[in-house]
């Protein structure tokens, strides 16, 4: 989920020479382990359709969930063109759902779980004074309890797998070192909401440590989705450009990284 106010700019040429020397982490090249299978939510656009797209092009399989595949046109025709990509029907804040595609995938290992789908709650609803609090239950069922219940139902198909990586899509929207300098005081669901997530993942790679599982947060950057309407900045990065610099850090990921947050960069993200 794009962060909806950037911290900085992104210069994509240093960028570019960061990840070559291999963005600080530890690991070997990227994809050293192989085909892999991933299982991504929100895969219908945005982010969610190029990590989708990414990983059926290196020739990964890719379980892409989308609350409405029947409209997802782009995600269809991608499925129709790459014999590796599954789609399944999926809204992440309907538990009963997560258990029963969970139940669907028994004994499928899954090497990497991208927990991608997110809502904004839309910035009318989030003023002071006129707070829409049905609209705050909706995001925050989207955006913590729906990555937690993820994280738990496919935690056996994580931890069968030899990638065991669980990553969450944050943003720095959520950091409280970020905001704190802002005069603004807008979005107050998302940002909640984002410095739940990493609360929750965080506890949950204690969790998950002894069963192998590594789990992180990233966030994606500054990204130009509908997400963000029709805003467009100078500093703001592609779905492209986001998911390619995003996808080597997840290839070089080990035990070591598990429950720390990532900007796209690289870079520790304070949050």
């Amino acid at each position: 989920m794009t962060a909806l106010l950037p911290r900085r700019g992104v210069h994509l040429a240093a960028l570019a020479v960061a990840l070559t020397l291999g963005l600080g982490l530890p690991g070997g090249s990227a994809h050293a382990q192989g085909k892999a299978t991933v299982l991504i939510t929100g895969a219908s656009r945005g982010i969610g359709f190029e990590f989708t797209k990414r990983y059926a092009e290196r020739g990964d399989t890719v379980i892409a969930t989308a609350r409405n595949p029947a409209s997802a046109t782009q995600l269809q025709a991608l499925a129709r063109t790459r014999s590796n990509v599954r789609i399944e029907a999926l809204d992440v804040t309907d538990l009963a759902a997560i258990d029963a595609l969970a139940a669907k995938l028994n004994g499928t290992a899954i090497d990497i779980l991208i927990n991608n789908a997110g809502i904004s709650g839309g910035s009318q609803n989030q003023k002071i004074g006129a707070l829409n609090y049905a609209v705050f239950d909706q995001v925050m069922h989207t955006n913590v309890l729906g990555p937690i219940k993820m994280a738990e139902a496919f935690a056996p198909h994580v931890a069968a797998s030899t990638q065991k990586k669980i990553v969450s899509i944050s943003s720095t929207e959520g950091s409280l070192t970020n905001i704190s300098g802002r005069p603004d005081a807008g979005n107050i669901f998302y940002r909640a909401s984002k410095s739940a997530l990493n609360m929750a993942m965080i506890n949950m790679a204690k969790a998950l440590k002894e069963r192998g599982v590594i789990v992180v947060l990233l966030s994606p950057g500054f990204v130009t989705t509908d997400f963000v309407g029709d805003l467009r900045l100078p500093m703001m990065i592609s779905p492209e450009q986001s998911v390619s610099m995003i996808m080597p850090i997840i290839d070089k990921l080990t035990m070591e990284q598990t429950g720390k947050y990532y900007r796209h960069t690289g870079e520790l993200a304070p949050w």
